[in-house]
């Protein structure tokens, strides 16, 4: 049987970080994926705060040779008449102020070969059907594309599959999410927008016009080509997502301006994800931890979910390097308890948003610099850092800003 130090499922961001940054640290890692790269994921509006994690991991220069990632800094939102922005590089936290809008199956493809490139053995279309972390060491049993089943052994295994969650799957560890179960369809369209208003920097989210709980994301690419989705409840977008999705981004006043000569018919496909919000009884066990989507995926509203991801590699991987070396680690206090910071942090928001708390907020009219400089932190993905006021207390702080804002009205 095949031993490496640690095994990692799934190639996305949160596999090749964690991946590279062990590799980094001398370990003997295998990345196990079932499917073939480049294929088609959503997430596609990074963070500033990833620039910082993948630079430590030594991805960022790649990423920044690719010509067709758009530049991005910061984030815009409209609804019926008003328009408000936020500049990432005009916030709280030090740190990366811009970073990228990318398409995933690029971007993804991109860090694993970096991290393959750096020694790590990757291996495609090899599927984990079983996992027993009972003895001395973790033995995962291993599907390959052949369909033949052979098992490898490590000293730690880390989760980084993403919706597959197949850890979670595997060991009956997943539960309910607290959010309601939400839909979303979306699709990539040529947009060829010449609206001055547009700015490509940023992404744009809308809120519709009347339904203020539905929402719409538009990520412009650098090749005019942009990524395009609407999200609610499924009884308000039932229906086809290619007739739901124009329906609801044409009732928006601004989207219907600057997508008046967009090309919606081309060889992307329309298509949906529903009820992708999801939870766990535990972020790590014997031998074990889960990293990024494969533990708690909130809401895309804020693009959290490959920040998340980061993070929580970055989390993992420091503490995988001192376990192997002999060192006693207490995962619920150095992961779990860490992780979750920032998690609480964007689930304040995805619900003050959903509540039109945060939406109050962001749609105030002649709002203080200093506090949008600090809301501008955490949507730049700076959600771990506590000296800032509204992560240490996010839930009391909301409440009160959205107090102080009153209700926000379109015009």
């Amino acid at each position: 049987m095949e031993q490496f130090d640690v095994v990692i499922i799934g190639a996305g961001p949160a596999g090749s970080v964690s991946a590279s940054l062990l590799k980094k640290q001398g370990l003997n890692i295998c990345v196990l994926e079932k499917q073939y790269f480049p294929r088609f994921v959503i997430g596609e509006s990074l963070l500033p705060y990833c620039m910082e994690i993948l630079a430590e991991a030594e991805l960022v220069d790649a990423i920044n040779a690719e010509p067709s990632f758009q530049f991005k800094n910061g984030a815009a939102f409209t609804w019926g008449n008003r328009y408000t922005y936020f500049d990432f590089t005009d916030k709280f936290t030090q740190g990366p102020g811009t970073t990228y809008q990318v398409r995933r199956g690029i971007f993804d493809k991109i860090l694993i070969d970096e991290t393959e490139k750096k020694g790590v053995t990757v291996r495609f279309g090899h599927q984990v059907i079983a996992f027993d972390n009972s003895g001395e060491l973790a033995v995962i049993n291993v599907k390959n594309e052949q369909g033949e089943n052979y098992q490898i052994s490590a000293k730690f295994v880390l989760d980084a599959s993403g919706y597959g969650r197949v850890l979670p799957q595997l060991l009956d560890l997943e539960l309910p999410s607290h959010l309601p179960m939400r839909i979303a369809h979306f699709t990539h369209i040529d947009d060829n927008i010449d609206d001055t208003e547009f700015d490509r920097n940023k992404i744009l989210i809308t809120t519709h016009p009347k339904y203020r709980d539905v929402w719409l994301w538009l990520i412009p690419f650098a090749d005019n080509r942009c990524s395009i989705g609407v999200v609610g409840l499924p009884e308000t977008l039932s229906g086809e997502s290619e007739s739901v999705l124009k329906k609801f981004a044409l009732e928006a006043p601004m989207l219907k301006r600057i997508l008046s000569n967009a090309n919606w018919d081309n060889e992307v496909p329309y298509r949906q994800i529903k009820g992708y919000s999801a939870n766990v009884k535990t972020l790590y066990g014997n031998h074990f931890a889960l990293l990024g989507n494969a533990a708690e995926f909130l809401d895309p509203v804020f693009s959290s979910g490959v920040t998340i991801a980061l993070h929580s590699a970055r989390l993992a991987s420091r503490l995988i390097t001192r376990q192997l070396k002999g060192e006693q680690v207490d995962w619920q206090k150095e992961f779990t308890e860490p992780l979750m910071i920032g998690v609480n942090t964007f689930r304040t928001y995805v619900n003050g948003w959903y509540d039109e708390s945060f939406q109050n907020v962001i749609y105030a009219k002649n709002p203080q610099p200093e506090i949008r400089r600090i809301i501008s932190s955490i949507l730049a993905g700076y959600a771990w850092d506590e000296t800032n006021p509204f992560v240490s207390k996010s839930d009391a702080r909301l409440q009160a800003l959205a107090e102080l804002c009153g209700v926000a009205t379109q015009n």
